[in-house]
């Protein structure tokens, strides 16, 4: 057998290389944008048009638009393991975020290709993105000093993080009753994905004789 017929093995990591970003489709017109939603809708939200409702709706364009900025996030990740630069890790108590959906959209250089295709599928992307809670993450001054800051960092294009605390219940829901202002806990969480929670304890089986 000549040398050039010879074939090397691939190793397991050379196999590996084939689970790539690079290849997967971006958001590039309506078409793929109609494409994404349908798919999020059935086989992520696992309904169809006769049962979704706006809120369903809202959750599939969240994923369609999360999928644009996941793989613009992952190649990111890919070019700083590649050139090593310094990285900046904010840490804050608080963010003042606001609502994500719109400003990933004008971010990402895709809201007349979402405005257009939930047009042409019967839906208002303004109805849908009143569905959004805003992020209980903070409030005031601190907060909005601290997003400010991962806004500036990411229009400079520096390696910077943001770490905080991922509060339950936000700040507080105001209610007006009787003329009164009423507290409530800000459940802001309610209608996100299901999260996995787990418990560390032990069962111990009691039998009892009669």
């Amino acid at each position: 057998m000549s040398k050039s017929s010879t074939k090397v093995p691939l190793t397991d990591k050379d196999r590996r290389k084939q689970i790539s970003i690079r290849g997967l489709p971006l958001l590039e017109n309506v078409a793929s944008v109609k494409k994404t939603f349908n798919r999020h809708l059935h086989f992520t939200i696992v309904k169809d048009r006769n049962v979704a409702t706006n809120r369903d709706y809202y959750l599939s364009t969240a994923y369609t638009v999360r999928d644009h900025l996941v793989g613009r996030w992952i190649r990111t990740q890919q070019h700083y393991y590649d050139t090593d630069p310094k990285r900046v890790y904010y840490l804050s108590l608080e963010y003042y975020m606001g609502r994500s959906l719109s400003n990933m959209m004008i971010n990402l250089g895709i809201e007349s290709e979402l405005d257009e295709s939930l047009y042409e599928l019967g839906l208002s992307i303004e109805e849908l993105e009143e569905f959004e809670e805003d992020a209980g993450l903070g409030n005031g001054g601190l907060g909005r000093l601290a997003a400010c800051f991962l806004d500036s960092m990411a229009t400079l294009g520096l390696a910077g993080y943001g770490y905080g605390l991922r509060y339950e219940f936000g700040i507080f829901q105001q209610t007006i009753k009787d003329g009164f202002q009423c507290e409530e806990p800000d459940d802001w969480l309610l209608w996100l994905c299901l999260m996995i929670l787990q418990f560390q304890a032990s069962i111990t089986m009691l039998v009892v004789t009669l």
